[in-house]
């Protein structure tokens, strides 16, 4: 089959409207926008997607990532104001929110960004003392992000966040420090333990103050009972004493003789208790007790008269016993053995 002309310039037209619609067609990926220049002016800015453009007089200009992007900061010198030189390096996020001003309104985006913060850095860093500085990053992140974001909002750029990765002080600065924080730590391990020591000597003389003031109270209850007891004994003693007067007055001798008698038995009884070493000389003889008691009771009818009292049961006379001959004890010199008997 033989083209002729006409059909050859058709042909040639269909090839070239298939490329010229091909050239208007754009696709953009998802996370970049582009923007459109026509006659080298920006126009408008194509999103994710299908767009078309007008071939031969538009024309793709910027792309532009507006996905959050990581740009790190380089490490250097910071001179605190307590004049302490110290190493920080950070981290700094951010988003294109308008491509065309970050396309046209600055040139070398990440560099812009970069040395906008190390400035921030330095500025921020170097108003503080190093023991604030080591202490406050939170203070440090917040007020670089303010300060960063402000500056880069005209190209159409947000930071996001800005985070001081790490802080170095010099070798021997640390040193001094990590002794600094030893004393501080003995100095507060040293007021722990006098304050334990103060709570300790407080709470024994609690202790013995309520020790000695239950101890008190206890003697005081001990000598009451005591005293009550000791008031009770009177009271009985007084009532039998009476009751002896009486049956005396009534001419009962045997009530008399009892009376005596006990008393007499208890005396006995201590002398006997008693610990020291001595020699007492005294009837101890059964008979002798009794012959004292007759003597009593004799002396007892004397005062009272020899008959019985009206009313009393008649008694025989008991005659007393003659008084025994004392006994006499050998003289034995200091050098002379004693005679056998």
């Amino acid at each position: 089959m033989v083209l002729g002309g006409f059909d050859i310039v058709v042909i040639a037209a269909v090839i070239l409207a298939i490329l010229i619609l091909f050239a208007g067609i754009k696709t953009v990926p998802q996370g970049f926008c582009y923007t459109v220049e026509r006659f080298g002016r920006y126009t408008r800015t194509l999103e994710p997607g299908l767009n078309l453009i007008t071939p031969f007089i538009e024309r793709i200009g910027a792309r532009m990532n507006v996905m959050e992007q990581v740009l790190d900061i380089p490490t250097q010198e910071v001179i605190t104001k307590d004049n302490a030189s110290v190493s920080a390096d950070a981290v700094a996020f951010y988003q294109v929110l308008n491509p065309a001003q970050a396309a046209y309104q600055i040139s070398n985006l990440e560099n812009a960004i970069q040395n906008l913060t190390m400035t921030n850095i330095r500025s921020v860093m170097g108003s503080m003392d190093l023991d604030e500085l080591l202490s406050n990053r939170d203070v440090i992140n917040e007020r670089l992000l303010r300060v960063v974001d402000e500056a880069v909002h005209p190209w159409g750029i947000k930071v996001t966040r800005i985070e001081i990765k790490d802080i170095q002080p010099p070798a021997d600065l640390v040193e001094s420090m990590a002794r600094q924080m030893k004393a501080e730590r003995e100095k507060r391990a040293q007021i722990l333990e006098a304050e334990g020591a103060r709570n300790a000597q407080i709470l024994r003389a609690e202790g013995a103050k309520q020790a000695a003031v239950l101890q008190a109270e206890g003697e005081r209850e001990a000598a009451f009972r005591e005293a009550e007891a000791r008031e009770r004994l009177a009271e009985a003693e007084a009532k039998a004493t009476q009751a002896v007067s009486q049956a005396i007055a009534a001419g009962d001798v045997q009530a008399i003789n009892y009376f005596v008698a006990q008393k007499y038995t208890e005396a006995l009884v201590e002398i006997g208790k008693a610990t020291n070493a001595k020699i007492v000389l005294m009837p101890l003889e059964a008979s002798s007790i009794i012959g004292s008691l007759g003597g009593i009771g004799a002396i007892a009818k004397e005062v009272f008269g020899d008959g019985p009292a009206p009313g009393a049961p008649h008694r025989p006379a008991v005659a007393p016993r003659p008084p025994l001959a004392p006994r006499t004890t050998p003289t034995v010199g200091p050098f002379t053995p004693p005679s056998e008997t």
